[in-house]
């Protein structure tokens, strides 16, 4: 009879978190930097940026929250969410120093509806999979170099400081990993950490979680590849 308890109120949490996810669907707002970096000194301009690569990934990266979140789900322990993230580290990190540097071009119109199709992707492996399998970093290194891109778009309308160019790619970069364990601390603590080992995990909170992120994923999609 304990095991009552969760298992009514489970169904109820997820319904309250339903409607967050879909608010996520919702289009973000731009950066904005109203500062001149030619005043700042470089210990300014490390926290200005830090910020930003915060601030890109919670609120404004609501793709990449949910990418993150889709990662999370399928294996909710925090050691193999961490070995994906570090792959997904690994990747975007170099796709956004080739592109901020300009060794590489990547058009917007092709790298947004790639990075909702991988969402999607990831979604559609949670619902019909019962495990992580290994080759699953291979994967999300590809997404994350598709993800460095994005990255790269929005620190491109940034710009950065001819002062510290190098030194606010890195304090950007680390502002977006701040920003992408903090979702995955927050996944934790919400539902991993007392949920993880549950015979109801995959059918209660995987697969409908895994649904409503695959259907916001697909209205990206379709909205950046004939709406953008």
């Amino acid at each position: 009879m304990k095991l009552a308890v969760p298992l009514q109120k489970l169904p109820r949490r997820a319904l309250v978190a339903l409607p967050l996810l879909l608010l996520l669907a919702q289009p973000a707002a731009a950066h904005v930097l109203n500062t001149d970096l030619s005043k700042l000194s470089r210990t300014e301009i490390f926290w200005t940026y830090l910020q930003l690569g915060f601030t890109h990934i919670i609120p404004l990266g609501f793709d990449h929250i949910l990418f993150i979140i889709s990662l999370y789900i399928l294996e909710p322990r925090l050691k193999p969410v961490l070995m994906q993230a570090t792959a997904f580290t690994i990747a975007h990190s170099i796709t956004l120093g080739l592109a901020m540097y300009g060794l590489i071009s990547p058009p917007s119109a092709v790298i947004e509806p790639i990075i909702a199709l991988s969402i999607l992707f990831v979604a559609i492996e949670n619902i019909i999979t019962d495990r992580l399998n290994p080759w699953r970093l291979l994967i999300v290194f590809g997404f994350g170099l598709v993800h460095g891109m994005g990255f790269a778009s929005a620190l491109t309308g940034l710009g950065l400081p001819q002062k510290d160019y190098f030194g606010s790619l890195i304090s950007f970069n680390v502002g977006v990993e701040l920003g992408q364990v903090a979702v995955i601390l927050l996944c934790w603590a919400l539902v991993g950490r007392w949920a993880a080992d549950k015979s109801w995990y995959k059918q209660r909170v995987v697969v409908p979680v895994s649904v409503v992120i695959g259907l916001v994923a697909a209205y990206w999609t379709v909205e950046r590849v004939f709406f953008a």
